[in-house]
């Protein structure tokens, strides 16, 4: 007999199953409603002029009549199709520009969520100070401001203006470098754009984190905590914070498994060479594999993050366990 835990989970995968067919579906067709194809992207504004055999014959080549029948056997034969564009297999392409975009959006992630978190916890033990209210009301602008302003505003001032750092891509190309010299110029080309990621995910990190501070602090066991005569930084983290960790946790998980989609602005804005560029030109160019393939592995890393999220909330609370 499966005990009730196991059988929860058992249950929960198989949902997670089912979402992940459904996202399947939809990867498949809704490329498919976006107006023009591959052919008129491709030669529209060229200087080359098709007839109407041509041009049918074009389309009929790249035209893909198999169905999603014959999209789900691809997938399962770990076969992700064909980009009419780069002329090269949809998960080299993938996998190629994939760490970029993790350095990228991991490292925006993580450093947004500790500062937000830190100083969100501090600005909640702090809470009626001047400190603590010019704090939320700059971070409640900043939180207003989109990334597309952010982005344009660092590269105008800072790469053009000022010429401190690169106004496009991931690294110099053809440079003869070493191994510190390289990672050097790598970050030297992250910078603006890390920058401009970390001041769209850090403000809403310090507003959640206090927000649940605050909250959490009304408790009776940090009022038991307190009277007990705990130092204050314990009672601050051991206690408090770590039951304000859970929304914090959630934010993070969601905003890295939509890295891709979350990139695709800030990526085409410095031509980082990420998936989110990668998705760009394949819409500019109506490259169906490519778009087909970029979305549902998007899709399954919402799915996956969303599962892993589920245990490690027990192991952050375990009264989530209980109450499941």
């Amino acid at each position: 007999m499966q005990s009730p835990a196991r059988h929860t989970w058992l249950t929960l995968v198989m949902a997670y199953l089912a979402a992940a067919l459904i996202l399947a579906f939809l990867s498949h067709s809704l490329p498919r409603m976006l107006p023009g194809d591959f052919v008129t992207a491709m030669y529209g504004s060229s200087d080359v002029t098709l007839d109407a055999q041509q041009e049918a014959e074009l389309r009929a080549y790249f035209q893909d009549d198999s169905g999603f029948a014959g999209f789900l056997g691809r997938l399962l034969r770990l076969d992700w199709g064909y980009s009419y564009t780069f002329l090269a297999p949809v998960s080299t392409l993938f996998f190629d520009a994939l760490p970029w975009t993790l350095v990228l959006m991991g490292t925006a992630h993580l450093l947004s969520s500790l500062l937000g978190f830190v100083l969100g916890v501090e600005a909640a033990w702090r809470r009626g100070t001047r400190t603590e209210k010019a704090g939320v009301g700059i971070m409640t602008v900043l939180e207003g401001i989109p990334e597309l302003c952010s982005g344009a505003l660092l590269l105008l001032v800072f790469a053009l203006h000022l010429g401190w750092f690169p106004a496009a891509g991931a690294q110099t190309a053809y440079a003869d470098h070493t191994f510190v010299q390289q990672t050097a110029d790598r970050l030297h080309h992250l910078a603006l754009p890390l920058t401009t990621l970390i001041l769209a995910y850090f403000p809403g990190n310090f507003l959640l984190a206090r927000a649940g501070m605050v909250m959490v602090m009304k408790s009776p066991f940090v009022l038991t905590a307190r009277a007990k005569g705990l130092p204050p930084v314990r009672v601050r983290y051991a206690h408090a914070a770590r039951n304000a960790l859970l929304p914090l946790v959630t934010r993070f998980g969601l905003r890295f498994a939509f890295m891709i989609t979350g990139a695709l602005v800030v990526e085409t804005i410095f031509s980082y060479p990420g998936l989110g560029t990668l998705l760009f030109n394949a819409i500019a160019m109506r490259d169906l594999p490519l778009i087909q393939g970029i979305v549902l592995a998007a899709s399954v890393m919402v799915l996956g993050v969303n599962l892993a999220l589920e245990y490690v909330y027990t192991l952050l609370d375990p009264r989530v366990a209980h109450a499941s």
